[in-house]
C-alpha cells in the first residue's frame, strides 16, 4: 500500500505543471510550475544524496538540477 501512494503521489507531482501548461502559460501558472520544480529537485537531491553519500556529489547536484529544471520552463 505504502508504494502505491508513493507511486501516486509521484505521479501527481510530475503531471501537475503539465496540467498547469496545457491552457497557456501566464505568470501564474508558471509560478506553480517553479514551486512544482521546486519539490522535484528537492527530492532528486535527496535521492542522490540517500544512494551515493558523497557530500561533493550532493553539492553539485544541489546546484546543476535546480538551474537544469529552470531552464525547461518556457518563456513568459
Amino acid at each position: 500500500m505504502k508504494r502505491l501512494v508513493g507511486f501516486l503521489a509521484l505521479l501527481l507531482l510530475l503531471f501537475t505543471p503539465v496540467i498547469a501548461f496545457a491552457e497557456g502559460v501566464s505568470g501564474y501558472s508558471r509560478g506553480n510550475a517553479i514551486l512544482y520544480y521546486s519539490a522535484i529537485a528537492a527530492v532528486l537531491i535527496y535521492g542522490i544524496y540517500d544512494i551515493f553519500h558523497k557530500k561533493w556529489l550532493t553539492w553539485i547536484s544541489a546546484i546543476l538540477i535546480p538551474v537544469a529544471l529552470y531552464l525547461n520552463l518556457p518563456a513568459k
